[in-house]
């Protein structure tokens, strides 16, 4: 028997209140004359309020959204000048929960019937949401984006001052973009801490892996450091710092040497983590002399700029030790 059918179980009013609730819908007149507002049962638990024979407007209008009771009020009052169907979306306050609503109806007072309003309200609090998620996610895509973009722009800018042929500056900025690539890639969640995160340990471990298989034997790479997640913007800085003193070391320092060894440890005090870079096993370590490089200033800026720290050397015969205290609270952004 086709739905036209009058006659058809479907038609039948207690079938219809099944359907209307299964499908999440709540039903509600609204009197223009007296501004009461009559609504089923399904209404009054959207709404979060206890079941009566009628309500005002500005009960409802109670529970509105602060930033959103000017606009449905006035949203409401302009339906009756509406010719057609209208949909008007808004929050409510559900004790310290916030629920989306869509008010659906026919506008214009040609629909009005025997002085009364119909309509429906639904629950759309999972699609906002959804919404809301695609426009931070946009928003934080966009973000990243352009650090990347600027500290792309920075690096190239570094590295043409710091090399003096096209091919040597094609292959710095190469490896220090491979590092930020590396650095970007262990950047997840990590359970049980809020935001994007990495290991610490596995991050100083993926950065100073390639440099392991240089030498003459494994294992002449030793990173001990707390267990502690990094935050994606101070695992960008990282990876510049210790890329720089891992190039830095391949050039002058122990990992020259097919037996030079580097210890990389920390430790946390307080709000404080120091990391602590010591190379052993290469040639005769001196002080530089003359203005400070462009890697240096990278560190420097890294350092204190993004990771609110100091870094020190000693430049002992043995090998250089850097010393760098970050903050603990910048290291988690």
């Amino acid at each position: 028997m086709p739905f036209s059918d009058p006659s058809h179980t479907l038609w039948k009013p207690e079938n219809l209140r099944r359907a209307i609730h299964a499908a999440g819908v709540a039903l509600w007149s609204w009197n223009v004359t007296n501004d009461r507002f009559a609504m089923d049962e399904q209404g009054f638990k959207l709404w979060g309020l206890e079941q009566s024979g009628q309500v005002k407007f500005e009960d409802l209008s109670a529970n509105i959204h602060p930033a959103d009771r000017d606009r449905v009020r006035a949203a409401f009052t302009a339906t009756r000048g509406i010719i057609g169907a209208y949909e008007i979306d808004f929050r409510i306050m559900v004790g310290t929960e916030i629920r989306w609503i869509s008010a659906r109806g026919l506008g214009d007072d040609a629909a009005l019937h025997e002085g009364q309003m119909f309509g429906v309200f639904l629950d759309v609090t999972g699609r906002k949401q959804a919404e809301e998620g695609n426009e931070l996610l946009a928003g934080e895509m966009s973000h990243r984006v352009k650090n990347l973009l600027a500290i792309a722009m920075g690096l190239t800018n570094i590295t043409s001052q710091s090399t003096t042929t096209a091919k040597e500056m094609a292959k710095e900025l190469t490896a220090r973009l491979a590092a930020l690539g590396r650095a970007h890639d262990l950047v997840r969640p990590i359970p049980g801490e809020q935001g994007h995160a990495a290991l610490l340990g596995d991050l100083l471990s993926v950065l100073l892996a390639p440099y392991e298989d240089l030498g003459a034997f494994k294992g002449r790479i030793r990173v001990a450091v707390p267990r502690m997640g990094v935050g994606e913007a101070a695992a960008t800085a990282l990876a510049l710092i210790f890329h720089e003193l891992a190039t830095n070391s391949m050039k002058y320092g122990a990992l020259s040497e097919d037996i030079g060894t580097l210890d990389l440890s920390g430790s946390t005090n307080g709000d404080e983590l120091m990391l602590t870079w010591t190379e052993r096993g290469g040639p005769l370590v001196e002080p530089p002399t003359g203005a400070e490089g462009y890697g240096s200033k990278l560190l420097n800026r890294s350092v204190s700029g993004q990771l609110g720290g100091t870094i020190t050397y000693d430049w002992s015969e043995k090998g250089v030790v850097v010393v760098l205290r970050l903050s603990v609270e910048k290291l988690a952004k």
